[in-house]
C-alpha cells in the first residue's frame, strides 16, 4: 500500500467554479494581478497540484509546530480579514494541537482539552455541561449552532516556490481566510471526505502568515457529512470541525505527488504485474523537462528495483507518469509475497519510492507502502430466500468466513495511534478478522496498521442521512463524486481495505455513476457492493447481504435459517446469508467498567429499573421495540425470565456476563457452523458494533477502556483457530480450522454433565486432520436430556496429538427458548413463546478452586511488555461445577491485597476467560499487559465466579 494523504481531485473541483478567478492581490501566469479590493472565491487555480503522499518532501500538516486557535463567533466578532491577518492576537482563544492524525478535531475537543467539562464521560456530565441533541439533524444547542474560528500561522516557502492550501474534507462547511484575503466560501468547502485545495502562492508574504478557517455548523440531514445515527448520544456539537490534516503543498518548479501501484497479479497467484503511476506538477508557466524515478523494495529490504523516464510537462499542468509492466519488465513480479489475512498468513508489505530530478538534482520524493494480494467477491447460494444467492469472498484464492464487528471512531473524534494499536490487540485476541466501517472514514494511520495487522476491513457510506437522500443539486453531485475519488484514493494502496460498500439503501443511478467514476479515477477496484442490505443498483447488480437484528435475541436464533422478510431480508433470521450488521443488541460491562462512569443513581436505575433510559445506551428514551435502543429493557426482561431476578448490582452484572457471553458466542458459532450449509451457506456476520468512541451499554465487544466483559469471552471462544462448537439446531458437533495451515492429529470429545456434576455421557472421535478454513460437521452427537426445569453442561476437548487445544463448554435447558417467528421476523427483537429455563444455575452449591499465578516478561500488542499466567484447578471433594470463573490482573500489595480503589490494570488482554471447570481440571491462560500500568505496585489476580468465593493470589 502507498502510504499518503489523499490527493486533490482537481477534475471534480473544476466543475465548482472558472478558473480564472484569483483572489485580490495574486498573480496570474503572465503576471496580472486581481484588484486587491475584490476578495474572490477560489475552488481551484491552476495549476492543479496534486497531493503526494506522507513521507513526500512537498507537503507539511498545518498546525504541527504551532498548534491552532480555536474560538467561538459569538466571542470572536472580528471580521475573517482581520483574524486571518499575521499578528491578530488570539488571547482567550483555546489552543490545540493536532491530534495524531495531524488534525485539530472537533469543537468540543477544543473545549474538553483546555479543561472544560472535566469527567465528561462520566454519568450524565456531557449533557450537564453541554445539553443534549435528541435527533440527528442541525444543532439544536445555541452554542454550537454558530460558526468557529480555526486559526494558525505558518511559514511561506521560499522565494520561487509555489504554495497551495489543501483539506482534506471537513465536518460542516467553511470560509477559508490566508493573510487577509477570503481564498473560497462554505458554498465550496463542504463535505466530510471531499479534498479540495487552493493556490495561495500569490497571497504569501515572506516569514509568517496566517490561515483562518470559519467552520459552520455540521447538518447530516443537508450534507454529506457525518454524524452517529444511533450509536451513542449525539455529540453536542454535532461532530463539527476539522478530522483530517490541513496541509500546505510546496515546492516547484516539478513537483510529484499521488504515487500509487495498480496490481494486476495473476490468478494462480503466480506472478503479480506491477503498473506504478505518480503525477508531476508544473508549477511555472514554462514547460519543464525532468527526470521521474520509482523504485519498489521486497518485503524484509530485498533487492530493490528501479525504473526511470524522462518527462516534459506543460506550464501549469499537472501530467500522470506511467510505469507500465510491458514497457518495464522487471515491475512483473515472480512469485511475490502475498499479504493475508492474520489467521491465514504473513502481512508482507512492499515499499515504494517516487521521485522527480533536473540535472541531477532532486526536487521532490514520495515514500509508501503497499500489500499484494486477490480479493474475489461473488455471489453463492442462491435459494427461495435468496434468489440471486448470498455474498461471499475470498482472499488469494482462499474462501474467508468474515467474522468482524462495526467501528465507532472516538465520540469527539480524536485520533490517537496508541489507541488503535490497543484495539488491534483486542481485536486479535478475539479472533475477528474484519472491521466494517460505515460511513466513519479513518485518518491514514488507521489503515497502515490495519494492513500491518493482517485484519480485513470493509469501508463504505453511511446510512440514514443526506447520503442516502435521491435528489441532490448539481453542485451536491460533484461533491459525490470528488468523495468517492478522494475515498478512492486512500484506500486502494492498502491491503486491508477488502470491499466498499453502501449502506441500507443501494445508490440511485446517478450516484452510482458519479460514484463509479470517482474511484475509477482513483485506481481503485473495490470490490464494491450496492447495499448492506437484499438490495440492487444497475451497475452492481445485487449486493447479496442483509441486516440485523439489533436488540435481544437468544442464543438458539442465530442458528435458524428459514425464516426470512423477504425483500431486503431486513431482520431475516440467523446463521445463513452475509449479515452486514447484527448483535444481540445491549452488552453489560463488568463492575470495574461501570464504576468508572456510572453514577450510584446510574447503577441503582441499571439494576432496579430496567425500562429507564440509560444515557450511555442512546438518546431514544424509554421505548423498547422497534428502532429505540435507549434501554437495556429486552436484555433485562430476558435474564430475568431465564436466569432468574436478581437482588443486587453485583449479580445483575454477573448474570449479564452469563447472558451476553452465550449470546455472542451463538451469533459466530453459528456462522461457523453453517458455513459449508448447501442450501442456505453463512458466508459472514458483522457484529453490530464491534467498539464504541466512549464508555457504552449498547452494542460492544469491548468497552471504551479496554474492558473485556462477556460478550468479548464469548467471542473469543467462538473464533478460536481450532475448535470444536455445540450447534444449537441439532445437537451435533462441528469442528472448524480458522488457521492458515493443516492440522492433524486432531481429536474431539464431548462431556454431558448434569448440575449435580454426574457424568450422563462420554464420546470421542476418531483422528482427524483439518485443512486449513475446513469446517467439518457432525463429529459426535452428544446425547443431551431434554427434561423441563433442568439444566445440563456440555463440555467439547480439542486435542491435539493428546495435548488440549480448545476446550469449550455449554450450559444448556431442558425448557428451551421458543421464538414466536410470526412477531420476530422483520423486528429488530425477538418475541418469546417461551423462554429457556436456567434458574438451576441459582442452585449450584458452592465450588472450591485453586489458583497460582505468576508474571514474566514477554511483548504483547500495543506496547505490552509482560506476561501473567493464571491456572486455575477445580479442587471440590464432591462433583460441584466451577462455573463461569473469571480472573482480574489488579495492583496490589506484596501480601496479596488488592489496593483500594480503581485497582484493575486495564492493559492487560487475556487470552481465555470466564471458564467452567469440573473436579480435578485445571485450566491455564495469560494476559499480556503494560507493567507501567502496575504504578509501582504488585500484580495480583483476583478470582471470581458464578459459584465460587472472591479472592486473590500474586502474581510472583
Amino acid at each position: 500500500m502507498i502510504h499518503r494523504r489523499k490527493p486533490v481531485i482537481a477534475a471534480a473541483v473544476l466543475s465548482l467554479a472558472a478558473l480564472t478567478t484569483l483572489p485580490a492581490g495574486a498573480a496570474d501566469a503572465h503576471g496580472h494581478r486581481a484588484p486587491s479590493s475584490r476578495p474572490a472565491e477560489l475552488p481551484v487555480a491552476a495549476p492543479a497540484f496534486t497531493v503526494p503522499p506522507t513521507g513526500a518532501s512537498a507537503l507539511a500538516d498545518l498546525g504541527a509546530a504551532n498548534g491552532w486557535q480555536i474560538q467561538s463567533t459569538a466571542t470572536a466578532q472580528q471580521t475573517g480579514a482581520q483574524i486571518s491577518t499575521p499578528g491578530f492576537a488570539t488571547t482567550g482563544w483555546l489552543p490545540v494541537q493536532n491530534d495524531g492524525g495531524g488534525a485539530p478535531g472537533t469543537e468540543i475537543n477544543a473545549l474538553v482539552s483546555n479543561g472544560s467539562c472535566p469527567d465528561v464521560f462520566v454519568s450524565a456530565t456531557m449533557k450537564s455541561c453541554f445539553g443534549q441533541m435528541t435527533k440527528v439533524g442541525p444543532d439544536t444547542l445555541a452554542q454550537f449552532s454558530v460558526p468557529w474560528w480555526y486559526r494558525t500561522d505558518f511559514t511561506a516557502p521560499p522565494a520561487g516556490q509555489s504554495a497551495r492550501l489543501v483539506l482534506g474534507g471537513v465536518i460542516g462547511s467553511a470560509d477559508l481566510w490566508v493573510d487577509g484575503t477570503e481564498v473560497a466560501t462554505s458554498a465550496t468547502v463542504t463535505g466530510a471526505y471531499a479534498r479540495r485545495s487552493f493556490d495561495v502562492t500569490g497571497l504569501l508574504r515572506p516569514g509568517t502568515n496566517s490561515l483562518a478557517i470559519q467552520m459552520h455548523p455540521n447538518d447530516p440531514t443537508a450534507m454529506l457529512t457525518l454524524d452517529n445515527v444511533d450509536w451513542s448520544q449525539i455529540p453536542p456539537d454535532n461532530n463539527t470541525g476539522i478530522q483530517f490534516p490541513v496541509q500546505l503543498q510546496t515546492g516547484g518548479p516539478l513537483v510529484d505527488g499521488n504515487a500509487h501501484v495498480v496490481q494486476n497479479t495473476a490468478a494462480d497467484l503466480s506472478s503479480s504485474a506491477l503498473t506504478v503511476k505518480t503525477d508531476v506538477t508544473n508549477t511555472t508557466a514554462s514547460a519543464q523537462t525532468g527526470t521521474v524515478s520509482a523504485t519498489v523494495t521486497p518485503p524484509g529490504g530485498g533487492t530493490p528495483l528501479s525504473v526511470s523516464q524522462d518527462v516534459t510537462v506543460p506550464a501549469g499542468t499537472t501530467q500522470t507518469v506511467t510505469f507500465a509492466p510491458s514497457a518495464y519488465p522487471a515491475l512483473t513480479l515472480n512469485s511475490p509475497q502475498l499479504w493475508w489475512p492474520y489467521q491465514l498468513g504473513a502481512q508482507p508489505l512492499y515499499a515504494l519510492a517516487t521521485s522527480v530530478a533536473q540535472g541531477g538534482t532532486v526536487l521532490g520524493t514520495t515514500s509508501g507502502t503497499f500489500g499484494i494480494r486477490t480479493v474475489t467477491s461473488y455471489l453463492t447460494g442462491a435459494s427461495s430466500q435468496a434468489p440471486d444467492g448470498v455474498r461471499a469472498f475470498k482472499v488469494n484464492n482462499v474462501p474467508v468466513v468474515i467474522r468482524g464487528g462495526g467501528w465507532d471512531p472516538d465520540l469527539f473524534l480524536r485520533y490517537a495511534p496508541a489507541d488503535t494499536a490497543r484495539q488491534i490487540g483486542l481485536m486479535q485476541a478475539m479472533g475477528i478478522n474484519t472491521v466494517r466501517l460505515e460511513g466513519h472514514l479513518m485518518p491514514a494511520d488507521w489503515y497502515r496498521q490495519m494492513d500491518a495487522a493482517g485484519i480485513l476491513v470493509n469501508a463504505g457510506y453511511q446510512c440514514c442521512d443526506f447520503w442516502e437522500d435521491t435528489s441532490y443539486t448539481s453542485a451536491q453531485q460533484a461533491d459525490y463524486r470528488l468523495t468517492a475519488q478522494t475515498v478512492g484514493e486512500s484506500l486502494r494502496d492498502h491491503p486491508s481495505v477488502f470491499s466498499f460498500q453502501w449502506s441500507d439503501n443501494q445508490p440511485t443511478a446517478t450516484q452510482e455513476s458519479l460514484a463509479l467514476s470517482g474511484f475509477a479515477a482513483a485506481d481503485y477496484a473495490g470490490p464494491f457492493i450496492a447495499s448492506a442490505e437484499y438490495k440492487s443498483s444497475p451497475q452492481l447488480g445485487p449486493a447479496g447481504e442483509k441486516e440485523g437484528p439489533y436488540d435481544w435475541v437468544p442464543p438458539n436464533y442465530w442458528y435458524d435459517t428459514t425464516h426470512s422478510t423477504g425483500g431486503d431480508l431486513t431482520n431475516s433470521g440467523g446463521a445463513w446469508g452475509f449479515d452486514s450488521e447484527q448483535s444481540s443488541g445491549d452488552t453489560v460491562p463488568t463492575l470495574d467498567s461501570l464504576r468508572r462512569f456510572l453514577s450510584a443513581s446510574d447503577h441503582a436505575a441499571l439494576w432496579q429499573t430496567p425500562g429507564a433510559n440509560q444515557y450511555h445506551s442512546n438518546y431514544e428514551g424509554t421505548k423498547h421495540t422497534g428502532y429505540a435502543f435507549g434501554t437495556l429493557y429486552n436484555l433485562d426482561t430476558a435474564i430475568t425470565k431465564r436466569y432468574g431476578p436478581w437482588t443486587g448490582l453485583s449479580q445483575y452484572v454477573e448474570e449479564a456476563q452469563v447472558q451476553n457471553y452465550e449470546s455472542t458466542r451463538a451469533q459466530f458459532e453459528g456462522f461457523l457452523a453453517h458455513s459449508t450449509s448447501s442450501t442456505a451457506p453463512s458466508t459472514g456476520t458483522i457484529y453490530w458494533q464491534l467498539n464504541k468512541g466512549w464508555p457504552t451499554l449498547l452494542w460492544s465487544l469491548y468497552n471504551n477502556d479496554g474492558d473485556q466483559a462477556g460478550a468479548f469471552f464469548g467471542a473469543q471462544k467462538a473464533n478460536r483457530p481450532l475448535h470444536a462448537l455445540y450447534a444449537l439446531d441439532d445437537g451435533t458437533v462441528t469442528l472448524d480450522n480458522l488457521g492458515g495451515a493443516t492440522q492433524t492429529g486432531v481429536t474431539v470429545e464431548s462431556k454431558v454433565y448434569s448440575t449435580a456434576g454426574t457424568l450422563l455421557d462420554d464420546r470421542t472421535s476418531g483422528t482427524l486432520s483439518m485443512a486449513p478454513q475446513q469446517v467439518r460437521t457432525a463429529v459426535l452427537k452428544p446425547a443431551v436430556p431434554t427434561t423441563a426445569g433442568t439444566v445440563n453442561f456440555v463440555e467439547l476437548l480439542v486435542r491435539q496429538n493428546g495435548t488440549l487445544a480448545d476446550r469449550n463448554v455449554y450450559w444448556l435447558p431442558g425448557t428451551a427458548d421458543k421464538v414466536n417467528w410470526n412477531k420476530t421476523t422483520g423486528s429488530p427483537q425477538a418475541s418469546m413463546s417461551q423462554y429457556a429455563d436456567l434458574t438451576a444455575l441459582k442452585n449450584l452449591p458452592t465450588a472450591t478452586l485453586s489458583a497460582t499465578a505468576a508474571t514474566s516478561s514477554q511483548s504483547g500488542p500495543a506496547g505490552a511488555d509482560h506476561k501473567v499466567t493464571v491456572t486455575l484447578t477445580n479442587t471440590s471433594p464432591t462433583p460441584t461445577v466451577g462455573f463461569f470463573l473469571r480472573a482480574d490482573l489488579r495492583r496490589g500489595t506484596s501480601a496479596g491485597a488488592e489496593l483500594p480503589g480503581d485497582n484493575e490494570v486495564r492493559s492487560a488482554v487475556w487470552s481465555d476467560n470466564d471458564t467452567t471447570l469440573w473436579p480435578g481440571e485445571s485450566e491455564t491462560f495469560t494476559a499480556t499487559y503494560s507493567a507501567a500500568d502496575l504504578q509501582g505496585a504488585t500484580p495480583v489476580v483476583s478470582i471470581s465466579g458464578w459459584n465460587v468465593p472472591a479472592f486473590d493470589v500474586v502474581a510472583g
